[in-house]
C-alpha cells in the first residue's frame, strides 16, 4: 500500500468552522489570506509613512517591508514565518499577488503612451540607447565574475541576459512619480528622462521576453527560437485584431454618458485570456497584460473609467503582496564572507556606473548643461517593481541562486533609494521670470487688466468663485479682467494621478486643458462661464502634493503676471452653520501661498454668495461691504470694493472704523508684529516700525480718491463712518452687517483680536472672527493682503530683466513639449 510523502503537505482548505469548533483560522486559505494582507498593508503603509520626509516612492517602503518580513528580518523567528507565512500558503499568496501584478502591468502599459515614444526626439533616443547599452554590457562582464563566485551552476546564457536586464533597466513608473514630487516634470531634464525612460521600459520588456525565451528547461535552441516567434505572432495579433476591438469599444463610450458595464467586463477579460496565452507561449502571463494595456486607445474615457475601476484594488490591497512574495524569496543573510560582499558593492557600482555615466557622456555629447546631464544620469538609474519582476522571474527559472538574488534586490533598492536626495542635491531649477506692474489691485490706473487666479479644489467652491468673479468683470469691455482658474489636485501613488501628471508633462506644469471635450468637470464649468459672459477665462489643472502645491500656485501666478491669487478657505459651511475642516493640508497650503504669493492674495470664506449655482449677469444683485480700519491690506480690501462697485448689480457699503480719541485699535492689547527682512525680528506694533506715517499718509490720499469715486456713484455707494472705543463695539457693528452677501476685510489691520482663540490665525484678527459661526451664517468673507515688495525676501520666481517669458496660451491652444 502506497503510503503519503512525508515532504508533500495536503493542500489547505479554503474556509475554517471557527474558532468555537476549535478549528484554527491560520490553518485555512481563506482568512490566513486575509490576515496576510491586512499585515503587509499595514506594515507597507507604515514604513511609507516614516520614509515620506526622506521624499521617497513607495515602492521603496513596500520592497524595505516585504524584505524585513522575510528570513532576512522578522522571518528569521521561524515561529512568525511558520504562523504567519507557512509554506502551504505560499503557492495560494503569489497566485492571488501574481493576478494583482497582472492588472498593475496592464496599467503601466495604459500609462505608456506609444505615440510619444515615436515623437522622441533624437536627443532622448540617444540617451535612451546609452542608457541601456553600457549598463547591458558591463552587466554581461559582472556575470562573469557572479559565475564565477556566487553563481557558479548558472546557465551561461541565461545568466548573461538576465544581469544584462536588471542593470539597464529604468522604472517608468517610479521614475514618474519621483519627478512629479521633484516638481522636474517639466523641465528639460525632466522632458527628456520621461522619453528616455519610456523607450527604455519597452526595450526591457522586448529583452526580457528574449531572455524569458531562452532560459526554458529544455536546452533546444529551436525551442527557444519557437517561443520567440510565438511572442512576436502574439504582438501582431494584438496590434492587428485586439486594438480595432478595443477601439471599437473607445468610440462607442462618448464623453458624459457612462461606460457600459459589457466593455469593462471584455476588457477584464481580454487581459486574463492574453497572460493565459503568454504564459502558454513560455514568456510570462505578465507580458500578456502589459501588450494589452499597450494596446488600449488612450483617448477618451474608456482608459479612465478602466483605470478608477482597477486601480484602487490592485494599487492598495494586492500589489503589496508581491513584494512580500519577493522579499519571503530574499534572504540578505546568504550575503556571507568578503567575497559575497564585494560582489555586492561589484553589482551596485557597475549599475550606477554604466547607468549614470552612459546617461552623462551622451546627454554631454547632446549638449545638455552639465547639472542636467548629471541629474538625468541619476533619473535614470532608478529601480523598481519591474527590476523586482525581473529578479522574481530568474529566481523562479532558476538562474539566479539565493545570494545572486539578494545582491540584485540590495542593488535595486540601493540605487532607487539615492535617487531623489541627489537629484535635490545636484539640480534644482532656478525658476525664472520677467518682472511685472501691476502686482495689486490697488493701482494707479484702475482702467488696465485685472488678472486674477481662481483656484478651487472641490465642486462646492466653484459656484461662488464664479460669482464673485462675475461680480468682478463690473461695466468694463472684454479682456479688462482675465481669469485663471486652476484645479488643485493632489498628486497620489494611483495610476490615474501619474496618467494626468503625463499630460501636464506634454503641456507644461500647471497644464492647459485645451480639449473642448475636457474629463475633468470642474474645469469645464470654467470653460462654459467664460465662453457665456465677457470675461477671458483659462483653465489650468496642477497635480502635486498639497505639501507643495503652493510652489506651482505662485510660480504660475507670477507667470501669467497675476493680480490677486482667489484661495478657498479649508473649511466649508453645513446647512446648520457649522464649519468643518477640510484637512490641515489645505489650510497650511494657503498659510505658505501667503507668505510667498508674487502678488495679492484672497481668501474666500464661502456661505454660498448667490446660492449652489452661478448666477447670470443681470441677476446679480449683492450687497457688499468693506470694513476699512487702515493700512495696506485693508486699502486693497477697499480697492477691490471699488471694482466690485463698478457692476449695476452691487451695492457697496463702505464702514470707516474711527478709535476713540487717545486710543488705538488694539483696546489696551500689546500687539507684535515680526519685520520682514531676515533678521525676523519681533516688534511692538504699538511703538510703530517708522512706516506709520507713511500708511497714514496712503490712507488718507487712498480715502479722498474713494470719495471721489463715491461722489460719482452715490447710488450703489455708501460710506458709514463709526466710532468704536472696545473690542464689544467693533463687534456689535460687524454684526449689524451680518446679513450682507459678501465682506471684504484686509487680512492684518492693526486691530487687537477680536476672538480669544482661533483655529485660523492666517485670516487675521477680523478674518478669524467673520469666519467665525458666532458671527454669521449667512455673509461670505473675503479676507485680502495687499502684495508687499519688502516682505517678498525669499521670492519663488527669480525675477530677471532680460527673461524671455513664454506667452500667454488662449484656450483651445496647446503648447509644443
Amino acid at each position: 500500500m502506497a503510503t503519503a510523502n512525508p515532504t508533500c503537505p495536503p493542500p489547505m482548505k479554503a474556509t475554517s468552522n471557527g474558532a468555537f469548533q476549535h478549528e484554527n483560522p491560520l490553518d485555512y486559505a481563506l482568512p490566513l489570506l486575509i490576515l496576510q494582507i491586512c499585515l503587509v498593508v499595514v506594515f507597507t503603509r507604515l514604513l511609507a509613512f516614516i520614509l515620506k520626509p526622506l521624499r521617497q516612492p513607495r515602492v521603496i517602503a513596500e520592497v524595505i517591508g516585504g524584505i524585513l518580513l522575510g528570513p532576512s528580518a522578522i522571518g528569521r523567528n521561524e515561529k512568525f514565518l511558520n504562523t504567519i507565512f507557512p509554506k502551504k500558503s505560499l503557492t495560494v499568496l503569489e497566485t492571488v499577488a501574481n493576478l494583482g501584478l497582472l492588472f498593475f502591468l496592464f496599467l503601466v502599459g495604459l500609462e505608456l503612451d506609444m505615440r510619444s515614444i515615436r515623437r522622441t526626439g533624437h536627443k532622448a533616443l540617444a540617451i535612451a540607447v546609452a542608457g541601456i547599452t553600457l549598463p547591458f554590457v558591463l552587466g554581461i562582464g559582472t556575470s562573469y565574475a557572479l559565475r564565477a563566485t556566487v553563481s557558479k551552476k548558472a546557465n551561461p546564457t541565461s545568466f548573461l541576459i538576465f544581469m544584462g536586464v536588471a542593470l539597464s533597466i529604468t522604472a517608468f513608473p517610479v521614475l514618474a512619480r519621483i519627478l512629479a514630487e521633484l516638481k522636474l516634470l517639466t523641465t528639460d531634464a525632466g522632458r527628456i528622462a520621461m522619453a528616455a525612460a519610456a523607450v527604455n521600459d519597452v526595450a526591457a520588456w522586448i529583452l526580457l521576453a528574449l531572455a524569458i525565451a531562452l532560459s526554458g528547461s529544455n536546452s533546444s535552441p529551436l525551442v527557444s527560437l519557437w517561443v520567440i516567434l510565438c511572442a512576436a505572432a502574439f504582438v501582431l495579433l494584438a496590434i492587428f485584431a485586439l486594438k480595432p476591438l478595443l477601439t471599437m469599444m473607445a468610440k462607442r463610450s462618448p464623453e458624459g454618458e457612462p461606460v457600459q458595464e459589457i466593455y469593462i467586463c471584455i476588457t477584464l477579460t481580454l487581459v486574463l485570456a492574453c497572460s493565459f496565452i503568454t504564459d502558454t507561449i513560455g514568456i510570462h502571463a505578465l507580458f500578456g497584460a502589459f501588450v494589452v494595456g499597450i494596446v488600449m486607445p488612450k483617448d477618451g474615457p474608456f482608459a479612465g473609467v478602466l483605470i478608477e475601476k482597477i486601480e484602487d484594488l490592485v494599487m492598495s490591497l494586492l500589489l503589496p503582496l508581491y513584494f512580500v512574495s519577493s522579499g519571503l524569496k530574499t534572504d540578505v543573510t546568504t550575503i556571507r564572507g568578503t567575497l559575497s560582499w564585494c560582489m555586492l558593492v561589484l553589482v551596485i557600482f557597475t549599475a550606477c556606473f554604466g547607468k549614470i555615466s552612459g546617461t552623462f557622456v551622451v546627454s554631454l555629447l547632446c549638449k545638455v548643461p552639465f547639472r542636467e546631464a548629471l541629474a538625468l544620469g541619476f533619473l535614470m538609474n532608478t529601480k523598481g517593481l519591474v527590476e523586482l519582476i525581473v529578479l522574481n522571474i530568474g529566481k523562479d527559472r532558476k538562474v539566479l541562486n539565493d545570494q545572486t538574488f539578494a545582491i540584485c534586490v540590495l542593488m535595486a533598492l540601493f540605487t532607487t533609494f539615492i535617487t531623489t536626495p541627489i537629484v535635490m542635491a545636484v539640480y534644482k531649477p532656478a525658476r525664472r521670470g520677467s518682472p511685472y506692474t501691476h502686482k495689486t489691485v490697488q493701482r494707479k490706473d484702475p482702467d488696465t487688466e485685472l488678472r486674477v487666479l481662481a483656484c478651487f479644489h472641490s465642486t462646492y467652491n466653484i459656484p461662488s468663485l464664479i460669482n464673485l468673479i462675475e461680480s468682478s468683470r463690473g461695466t468694463r469691455k472684454r479682456g479688462k479682467l482675465c481669469v485663471y482658474s486652476m484645479h488643485l489636485m493632489e498628486l497620489s501613488e494611483r495610476p490615474s494621478a501619474i496618467t494626468m501628471v503625463h499630460t501636464a508633462r506634454n503641456n507644461g506644469m500647471p497644464f492647459w486643458n485645451k480639449k473642448h471635450d475636457n474629463k475633468d468637470q470642474m474645469v469645464v464649468a470654467f470653460q462654459g462661464y467664460g465662453r457665456l459672459s465677457s470675461v477671458n477665462v483659462r483653465p489650468m489643472t496642477a497635480i502635486s502634493a498639497f505639501s507643495s502645491m503652493h510652489e506651482d500656485i505662485c510660480t504660475s501666478a507670477h507667470q501669467k503676471r497675476v493680480a490677486l491669487i482667489l484661495l478657498p478657505f479649508h473649511k466649508h459651511q453645513h446647512f446648520d452653520g457649522t464649519m468643518e475642516s477640510l484637512g490641515n493640508s489645505l489650510r497650511a497650503m494657503n498659510g505658505h501661498v501667503l507668505s510667498r504669493a508674487p502678488c495679492s492674495v484672497g481668501i474666500l470664506v464661502d456661505r454660498g454668495l448667490g446660492g449652489t449655482r452661478q448666477v447670470q449677469a443681470s441677476d446679480v444683485s449683492y450687497d457688499v461691504v468693506v470694513g476699512f480700519f487702515g493700512g495696506r491690506d485693508d486699502r486693497e480690501a477697499l480697492a477691490y470694493g471699488m471694482r466690485l462697485a463698478e457692476h449695476p448689480g452691487i451695492s457697496l457699503t463702505v464702514v470707516k472704523f474711527v478709535a476713540a480719541p487717545g486710543q488705538t485699535f488694539a483696546f489696551g492689547a500689546k500687539l507684535i508684529g515680526i519685520t520682514a527682512n531676515k533678521d525676523r525680528k519681533i516688534i511692538n506694533v504699538d511703538q510703530g516700525t517708522g512706516n506709520s506715517d507713511e500708511d497714514k499718509q496712503e490712507d488718507e490720499q487712498f480715502w479722498s480718491e474713494f470719495m471721489s469715486v463715491r461722489s460719482n456713484n452715490t447710488e450703489s455707494i455708501t460710506y458709514e463712518e463709526r466710532l468704536v472705543d472696545s473690542k464689544e463695539d467693533l463687534k456689535a457693528v460687524l454684526r449689524e452687517k451680518n446679513r450682507s452677501n459678501l465682506i471684504l476685510v484686509g487680512r492684518m489691520p492693526q486691530v487687537a483680536p477680536l476672538v480669544e482663540k482661533s483655529d485660523c490665525p492666517e485670516l487675521g484678527p477680523i478674518g478669524s472672527y467673520l469666519a467665525s459661526s458666532e458671527f454669521s451664517t449667512l455673509s461670505s468673507v473675503l479676507v485680502l493682503q495687499q502684495y508687499n515688495p519688502e516682505t517678498d525676501v525669499y521670492p519663488m520666481v527669480m525675477e530677471v530683466s532680460d527673461y524671455m517669458d513664454v506667452p500667454d496660451t488662449p484656450t483651445g491652444l496647446s503648447l509644443s513639449s
